[in-house]
């Protein structure tokens, strides 16, 4: 499975990466009904910082974001007997949330699918260290090489309002 689709499919909410439930049940091919009971079966296994479930709020702000998200997540479910669409708050996996389900989702699949998971989480782990540190080279760089910048910059400014001057009007003029 290319680190791409599992990517895409990672959010930041409430200062954390994580995947959406519905996003999860479709990498691991299985339902997301069957998924969040699975889960709520094994409910000690997913303490608040391994599983949390949204708020309203959360999930227009995604929706915001995202468009819709219909087409990548469908937060709807059909009410039995009414034919009535009914909005369910979706459950966000974080980090070690995702290696947990792996110990209640025991198909070949999953297991796969969840390795590929956590070695994309990993990965990206990196490269934001790797961001922050690079971040920091410029800062330095910026700071050092501040005040022969200011100078360049104070040269432009000048040379710019230089040719702002109202120019002659071209062609032309009727009296």
């Amino acid at each position: 499975m290319p680190s791409e689709r599992i990517i895409n499919r990672i959010l930041f909410v409430r200062g954390k990466k994580v995947m959406m439930d519905r996003d999860l049940a479709e990498l691991y091919a299985v339902g997301t009904k069957n998924l969040n009971k699975a889960v709520k079966r094994n409910m000690g296994r997913f303490p608040s910082d391994f599983m949390f479930q949204l708020t309203k709020s959360e999930l227009q702000s995604l929706r915001f974001q995202f468009g819709t998200l219909e087409e990548r997540s469908q937060f709807v479910t059909l009410k039995k007997g009414r034919g009535q669409h009914a909005k369910y708050l979706p459950y966000a996996f974080t980090e070690q949330g995702v290696a947990m389900l792996s110990s209640i989702l025991n198909s070949k699949r999953a297991i796969m699918v969840n390795i590929q998971i956590i070695r994309t989480f990993t990965h990206l782990r990196e490269l934001l260290a790797t961001n922050t540190k690079l971040r920091i080279k410029i800062e330095n760089m910026e700071k050092k090489y501040d005040f022969q910048l200011k100078k360049i910059f104070d040269v432009l400014k000048q040379l710019l309002m230089k040719e702002e001057k109202p120019k002659r009007q071209i062609g032309f003029k009727i009296k």
